[in-house]
């Protein structure tokens, strides 16, 4: 029986679930319907186009139909977790929820169908009937041993997988644990004992899958409410539960626990006493995975015995066994090949997919989610976190891989890469945008070598991160700015795997032998300024952007990447001492390119010039359409007012005005049209009754603002309310040199974004002598 709900929380879940619409999940349209033509394509009389096409090609349904990405969540009632036969309809809030994480972990929509139907013969019939609507059933809460029968007829009768989640996806993450959790207290399966409790469904596939992963059959123990399953009993056993019986006298847990290297708990809260943990091996593993209520709580075996690794079901321990690690990955690479039913091989490929990636150093996304930054491989992180962004781009194409290398693929992957891009867009919204500029970047790096990027504030968490992909890519030098000892601790602490002075190098804060020379330059640069020399090399000590720019102006470094701490302003102050302008910049400016749901935009200037004149206006507008075009974007320019096309004569008006017309003489190729409201930028309908003559054609993409403050509200605002925090900047504008200054709020995959620019902008330079931009 499930314990009592604290009553806060079962306020707050009530109130969860009411509130502002009841339950969990709708449908959204994925085409418009805003018309009378939208109809007609829609239903009748042209969605028969697509029905007569799937009559001559039932394959076909995957091209014209949402099947290839809906799965059926199907359950019965009749063993909710920690619930019981609660029935089909009271298990509804558990499908809906199931839906919600199909939605957020891997992009695959739901219906969720609850069935008032136990006999399992029947149940497999309604199923069965389902297949054309979907592709892939996940079964869910369906009491042992009827779930057996139910999985296995219907994996015969059907040609999508079939996927009892609280069998496999339960055994694949345990699995996953057991090998980490091996690897970590040096033992191989096939020399260890383990000892289960409980014989239900999740448990004997754990077994089973262990079993063909190596563990010997023979040291299998396997205890249920009756106590051991032994050859000759005949309460509580089915033919699933005999295969681990064992020829022994022995009765109890107690009694066989003595010498067990691992203890597989899927039973009951407290059944594990600490006197049989002090009977276990040495470095025992105890996989305890009731809920609520572990079969031992860490604490008690920990007051036990110091050398024990230990795995629960919840949260709120360390090495949490949560199997949302594996169901919605595993569908995601299983649905984009068409497979016809998920093989063995396939779980055994997420069973390592998922243990490797543990093994690896932490993601920044992780570190956010749990307010962790130090986690890395051992005996308190077996297993990956369920908000571990790169569960998708690891599992489902092992997936994918295995289901096509067992003949079950029905639409195999051609471009297996091509494909992991495109889960990485998932993850990371700005990959779409980004993934031919990587292309590009690459392709300088073969032409012209490996830049050398430095990375002033080489400290910064976010920093080691973005460096340890850069390095993984070969996409850069890495020149890390910061103390050794320091960066040594840190990239220690996160778990990383680069090492100072082979895959980066170090410019040391507190002594480098270039210090003297810098600080010298830097002396002649500003002695008319102010600057006495003494102030120059206290400065050159430290202040890591004038180091870093510095770095680049002497040649040590082919471009910068800066601004992660501190103000814009302040980083841009010493670029411009050092680095200075093009020649053919008249001013510097901040151009970033927002990633929305619908549309990627470009907002200028956000972060330099406070109120720019008409003339500065139109410098800036040029400067970002070339970046655009060189980056391969095709610019679109509008600027932006509280006036609209002349409904104003206040001075911002007029400027921007002004700026039209100047752009229009120096750059006659770019399209662009203003003074103009935002909604008219966007929306070809709105300005057209307005400016039905506009020179401007289809959505703006740049959008220029009058002043710093305009355009960095409105970045900000757009960013966070509307773009998922997805930005591409900022770049800077009118360098000399390849130079980027970030902000604070950069994300891990900014930076690394960022590097792949300035790698295209430092390996044209040296390529072709150009400079910056």
């Amino acid at each position: 029986m499930a314990q009592p709900l604290d009553p806060n929380l079962r306020k707050a879940a009530l109130e969860y679930h009411e509130y502002g619409r009841p339950g969990k999940i709708s449908i959204a349209p994925t085409k418009q319907l805003v018309n009378q033509r939208d109809l007609a394509l829609a239903y009748s009389p042209g969605v028969a186009a697509a029905c007569e096409a799937i009559v001559d090609d039932p394959a076909a349904a995957f091209r014209y139909t949402a099947r290839g990405n809906l799965v059926g969540v199907i359950s019965n009632g009749t063993a909710v977790l920690g619930l019981g036969a609660i029935g089909a309809l009271a298990s509804k809030p558990v499908m809906e929820g199931k839906a919600v994480l199909f939605k957020k972990f891997a992009g695959i929509d739901v219906f969720d169908i609850e069935v008032n139907e136990t006999d399992p013969d029947k149940l497999v019939d309604i199923i069965a009937a389902l297949e054309p609507t979907f592709g892939g059933i996940n079964l869910e809460d369906i009491k042992a041993p009827e779930c057996f029968a139910v999985e296995r007829k219907a994996r015969q009768r059907m040609n999508i997988p079939v996927f009892h989640d609280d069998q496999h996806g339960t055994a694949i993450t345990v699995a996953a644990a057991v090998l980490n959790g091996l690897a970590v207290v040096g033992k191989k399966i096939d020399e260890v004992k383990l000892v289960a409790s409980g014989a239900g469904a999740a448990a004997l596939a754990c077994l089973n899958l262990l079993v063909d992963l190596g563990l010997p059959l023979a040291n299998v123990w396997v205890t249920d409410i009756e106590g051991v399953v032994w050859k000759g009993r005949t309460t509580l056993m089915d033919p699933d539960k005999e295969r681990f019986s064992q020829e022994t006298d022995k009765r109890t847990l107690s009694e066989v626990i003595e010498g067990a290297d691992v203890f597989l708990g899927l039973s009951a809260g407290g059944v594990l006493k600490p006197e049989m943990v002090a009977a276990m091996a040495k470095r025992p593993l105890i996989l305890a995975l009731a809920n609520p209520t572990p079969e031992i709580l860490p604490e008690i075996v920990k007051s036990v015995r110091d050398d024990a690794v230990i795995a629960t079901g919840r949260s709120d321990y360390p090495n949490q066994v949560n199997n949302v690690l594996c169901f919605p990955y595993i569908f995601r690479g299983a649905l984009d090949v068409g497979a016809t039913t998920i093989t063995r091989e396939m779980e055994i490929a997420t069973v390592h997919a998922i243990a490797e990636l543990a093994r690896q150093e932490q993601s920044e996304i992780v570190a956010a989610a749990y307010d962790v930054s130090d986690l890395a491989f051992g005996p308190e992180y077996l297993i990956p976190k369920p908000f571990d962004p790169r569960l998708i781009v690891r599992i489902a194409p092992a997936v994918a891989r295995a289901a096509m290398d067992s003949g079950v693929a029905t639409r195999p992957i051609a471009d297996m890469d091509a494909y992991v891009e495109q889960l990485q867009q998932f993850v990371y919204h700005s990959g779409a945008f980004m993934r031919p500029l990587y292309g590009a970047a690459r392709r300088t790096v073969r032409e012209g070598g490996k830049a050398r990027i430095v990375y002033t504030e080489g400290e910064d968490e976010r920093v080691l991160r973005a460096v340890q992909a850069v390095v993984d890519d070969g996409l850069a030098r890495p020149i890390l700015v910061g103390r050794p000892a320091v960066l040594a601790k840190r990239i220690e602490k996160l778990g990383l795997r680069m090492r100072l002075g082979q895959d980066v190098e170090v410019t040391n804060t507190e002594f480098d032998e270039r210090h003297r020379n810098y600080s010298q330059t830097y002396w002649d640069m500003t002695k008319r300024k102010g600057i006495t020399k003494e102030y120059a090399k206290i400065e050159m000590r430290r202040r890591l952007t004038l180091i870093g720019a510095m770095m680049v102006h002497q040649g040590d470094a082919d471009g910068m990447i800066c601004g992660t701490v501190g103000p814009y302003v302040n980083h841009l102050q010493f670029i411009d001492e050092v680095i200075g302008r093009n020649p053919s910049a008249k001013v510097y400016a901040a151009m970033n390119f927002l990633v929305l749901p619908q549309r990627t935009v470009v907002l200028v200037d956000t972060h330099v010039n406070e109120n720019p004149d008409a003339d500065q206006l139109a410098e800036i507008t040029i400067m970002a359409a070339e970046e655009m075009k060189r980056l391969g974007v095709e610019p679109k320019a509008a600027l932006l007012s509280h006036s609209n096309f002349g409904s104003s004569d206040s001075p911002s008006a007029v400027k921007m005005r002004q700026a039209l017309a100047l752009i229009q003489e120096r750059a006659p190729w770019l399209e662009v049209d203003g003074e103009m409201h935002g909604d008219c930028a966007i929306d070809e309908a709105v300005r057209n009754r307005i400016m039905p003559d506009s020179t401007l054609r289809g959505e703006a993409n740049l959008l220029v603002c009058p002043t710093i403050e305009s355009a960095n509200i409105a970045y900000n605002l757009l960013k966070t309310a509307a773009g998922n925090n997805v930005a591409i900047g900022p770049i800077l504008l009118g360098c000399k040199a390849p130079v980027n200054i970030l902000t604070a709020s950069s994300t891990v995959r900014r930076i690394i974004n960022m590097t792949a620019l300035t790698v295209m902008d430092a390996n044209a330079s040296r390529l072709d002598g150009s400079g910056g931009r």
